[in-house]
């Protein structure tokens, strides 16, 4: 029997991006997104329910993805389940769903000075009244990757 193994996500990042190196020179780029589904229960009340997942990305794709993502900001993420599985020192095993990410697109606008995402101006020094227009801001579209 065939099987499939896919998953999409879109959510925001629980933490900063975690860039590291193996010792072949390959990036690796660790994360958490958090996804939520809302919904009213039988009572009316509004109630919610989150889901928190490690993600890992791999190669040039890594090393990008580090560079412009930070802990909030929104992402779509397509990629397969791995089970990594291991033993403690104490000889426990341990077991955690990651996503092996193959794909992603960055969601929201351009990330501002602050971090919040909100597009900022750029600080040219140049007077912004009439006549002295400035081109607004690059736009996700405009990223070259």
């Amino acid at each position: 029997m065939a099987s499939y193994n896919r998953i999409i996500l879109v959510g925001n990042l629980t933490r900063d991006p975690e860039l590291s190196y193996t010792p072949a020179n390959t990036a690796i780029c660790k994360f958490g997104i958090a996804t939520n589904r809302k919904w009213r229960d039988r009572e009316g009340n509004t109630r919610e329910d989150v889901c928190f997942v490690d993600c890992v990305l791999f190669g040039r794709s890594a090393e990008t993805f580090n560079q412009y993502m930070a802990k909030g900001r929104p992402a779509l993420v397509e990629g397969r389940l791995h089970l990594n599985q291991w033993a403690t020192q104490e000889g426990e095993k341990r077991s955690r769903h990651e996503v092996m990410v193959d794909n992603f697109t960055f969601l929201g606008g351009a990330r501002g000075a602050d971090g919040t995402g909100a597009a900022q101006p750029a600080s040219t020094g140049a007077s912004t009244g009439p006549g002295h227009d400035q081109p607004p801001p690059p736009t996700d579209d405009e990223i070259p990757f």
